[in-house]
């Protein structure tokens, strides 16, 4: 298992946060605050008045989180990088947004990235009925209207997972808005037992992919989490350890 590179305590960590405009974008930036971190984000030109509230406390650097140049400004210097994939349009944009950070982010950097349930690994996570069915639907109809391309974020986790990066993917259930219940429990396959109520608060998703950045057991793992409070989290936690549910 690769090993954390020694930091410099006397500095702050310096985070950069690809895709920080949205609502799990605002609680990455708050709990890396929270921390001490310094943060440099990055969001499209059109979504920076969106972080307005901290633009006195952090960098932000517009434009397409695809834009190597862009990406390349923003991760110099940088400790680790959460990666928000989100897959826009049909034009690769998870996958060239993955592709640069895993290109340009400092060589022992901590690469955190999100995505949903429905990327697999090893192929060994085991999906309900409604996930199996829902998802080639959903997809299709997304990309025939040309707003999303749910396959590109399958070739952008793809890549991840080829690289000798010290990267870890996390693949969030439903989630859902509320007060922190703190950090979700995790497992290596959908499926799992602990997994089964399949909601975290989006919160928590956020403190997840955080406290990744400094969680030696997540290098090279992808860990799918549910909440902590849930009734299946709860009825399983004897099955919790450090290195996730099994």
């Amino acid at each position: 298992m690769p090993t954390t590179p020694e930091h410099d305590t006397t500095q702050p960590m310096r985070v950069c946060i690809v895709g920080a405009s949205g609502k799990l974008g605002h609680y990455m930036i708050r709990h890396c605050l929270e921390r001490g971190y310094e943060v440099v984000s990055v969001c499209r030109p059109e979504s920076v008045a969106k972080l307005d509230e901290f633009a006195d406390r952090i960098e932000i650097i517009p434009g397409r989180t695809d834009d190597r140049d862009v990406i390349a400004r923003a991760v110099a210097g940088c400790d680790g990088v959460l990666t928000v994939l989100v897959p826009w349009g049909v034009h690769n944009y998870s996958t060239g947004t993955a592709q640069a950070v895993l290109d340009l982010a400092e060589p022992d950097a901590r690469l955190v990235f999100s995505c949903g349930w429905h990327i697999s690994r090893d192929g060994l996570d085991r999906y309900s009925w409604k996930l199996r069915y829902a998802v080639p639907i959903v997809s299709h109809l997304a990309r025939w209207a040309r707003f999303v391309d749910i396959d590109d974020q399958v070739r952008a986790t793809r890549r991840i997972f080829d690289s000798d990066t010290r990267w870890t993917v996390v693949r969030g259930s439903d989630l859902e808005e509320g007060d922190s219940q703190g950090l979700p429990v995790w497992s290596r396959h959908v499926g799992d037992p602990i997994l089964a109520s399949n909601r975290t608060r989006r919160i928590d998703f956020a403190l997840f992919m955080v406290a990744a950045l400094t969680d030696d057991e997540l290098v090279r793992e992808a860990p799918a989490i549910n909440g902590c409070a849930t009734e299946s989290a709860r009825a399983h936690e004897h099955l919790v350890s450090a290195g996730g549910a099994e």
